[in-house]
């Protein structure tokens, strides 16, 4: 099978106003969608807080009442975080069609942070408040609390001791020395973690464990959280994979050193794809199997076919050019908000650099544009280094596309040393256009701060940036 695919046509378009148009109510549609997400996230926690409050428990006429007290609330809040962070990793449709998923996965990390920070605070809070209250150590009544007390308690200490190295390893620092596989296999405790400390939040705090309208309140909401978590990333791939049959057809090494993966499969146009999205791979093949990583496809998809391009960055990527035609494929997605769906402005610039570009390929191949209306810009130490060069250029004729390949080693923006050009030399009217960026983080950032200074607005800046 080839790893290639022809042009397809992009149909009838509508009058310049009408899509205008169109772009701008489906932004405003994105924006209400995001609000509400925010909303019913900080709904979820207020509501937590305000029955703790409500349950008349809580006591401040004391040191040891307040310390109790402050204990109990900063519980509240960081089992509310850590709510919030499992819902925005579970993939839930919803929330990916808001956020994105890169959005969702960078306040993931960021309220990791923070809720680790907050129940150090409850730990350290309940700790001291009831050692005032027994008149003992605080080393003794912690004792006391993680073994003595058993039960559920004592599953909550365990789990806290495994977030703690969780959160640890998640630091960059830590990170940068560690394969992704070792991280990620460490990672994965995270969740155990969570389900070790929910028992004792029904069973040992005051204000849920009444079994009343508060009880069935945190029950709720650790069932979604949870729920979510089991029903897509869990049953929901494995759904897919017996319902779409997508399996390897061919594979090929480029002359980057990327591997191109064509893959076959049963109706893949009910997953809804569009170009410039990625899905998580997992090939169930020897030595690889037991990881899903993220892989933008690098064509549009078609109803029985679809393409990624590779950078063997890492071992797990760099073993897929082993693969053997015919082997199973577990995906899931579709996410990211990469997409002409997000377009709001009248022009259209396409920035790739590195595997970057592939996404971009696949975004112009699925873009509703006529001609004179895109722009796209590769960036490369050589041409040798682009992927899909020729499909590129073939693809940006037919459509009507301007094409700039600079190449040579970077400068201190984005652009090439030897040519430091600045966006808005490269687009005239840039701040008219809407910007989509691919690449290596910084120089996804760099490209992206050059838009800001020409003017393109923050709500026509669309970037996916990609590090480990």
């Amino acid at each position: 099978m080839s790893l290639a695919t022809p042009v397809q046509g992009s149909g009838p378009r509508l009058d310049e106003w009408s899509r205008i148009s169109a772009r701008r109510a489906r932004g405003v549609t994105q924006d209400r969608r995001r609000d509400a997400v925010e909303a019913a996230a900080w709904l979820a926690g207020t509501g937590a807080i305000a029955l703790a409050l409500a349950s008349g428990t809580l006591d401040v006429t004391s040191p040891s009442g307040v310390l109790i007290s402050g204990g109990r609330l900063a519980g509240i809040v960081a089992s509310t975080l850590i709510m919030v962070q499992l819902v925005l990793i579970a993939r839930i449709p919803v929330v990916e069609r808001t956020l994105g998923h890169d959005r969702a996965a960078r306040l993931h990390g960021t309220l990791g942070r923070l809720g680790f920070l907050v129940m150090i605070a409850h730990v350290a809070l309940l700790v001291a408040g009831y050692a005032l209250v027994a008149r003992i150590g605080v080393l003794t009544q912690a004792w006391e609390l993680a073994v003595a007390h058993g039960g559920p308690m004592t599953l909550a200490w365990i789990g806290a001791v495994l977030l703690i190295a969780v959160v640890v390893t998640s630091y960059a620092a830590v990170r940068r020395r560690w394969a992704y596989e070792s991280w990620h296999a460490v990672h994965v405790f995270a969740y155990l973690a969570v389900g070790l400390s929910i028992p004792h939040q029904l069973t040992d705090g005051s204000t849920f464990m009444a079994g009343g309208f508060a009880w069935w309140y945190w029950a709720a909401l650790w069932t979604v959280a949870v729920g979510g978590l089991l029903v897509f990333r869990v049953a929901r791939p494995l759904v897919r994979m017996r319902r779409h049959r997508v399996r390897v057809a061919a594979t090929g090494v480029l002359a980057d050193g990327s591997t191109a993966i064509a893959m076959t499969g049963h109706r893949l146009g009910r997953l809804r794809a569009r170009g410039g999205q990625f899905f998580l791979f997992r090939f169930l093949a020897p030595g690889v199997w037991g990881q899903a990583h993220p892989y933008s496809l690098s064509r549009a998809p078609r109803e029985d076919w679809m393409r990624i391009t590779v950078k063997p960055l890492g071992d797990g990527s760099a073993a897929l050019a082993g693969l053997r035609p015919d082997t199973r494929v577990m995906v899931e997605g579709p996410f990211g908000l990469f997409t002409d769906a997000h377009r709001r402005g009248n022009h259209l610039v396409l920035a790739g650099a590195g595997i970057g570009i592939t996404p971009v390929l696949a975004l112009l191949e699925d873009s509703d544009l006529r001609p004179g209306e895109c722009t796209v810009i590769v960036r490369a130490h050589a041409e040798r280094d682009v992927p899909h060069l020729d499909e590129l250029r073939s693809l940006a004729a037919a459509k009507g596309a301007a094409l700039h390949v600079l190449v040579g080693p970077r400068g201190d923006g984005w652009a090439p040393q030897a040519a430091p050009v600045r966006l808005g030399h490269v687009v005239p009217g840039l701040a008219g256009a809407d910007v989509f960026a691919c690449g290596p983080t910084g120089w996804v950032g760099a490209l992206m701060d050059d838009a800001a200074r020409a003017g393109v607005p923050a709500e026509r800046r669309h970037s996916e940036g990609f590090s480990w």
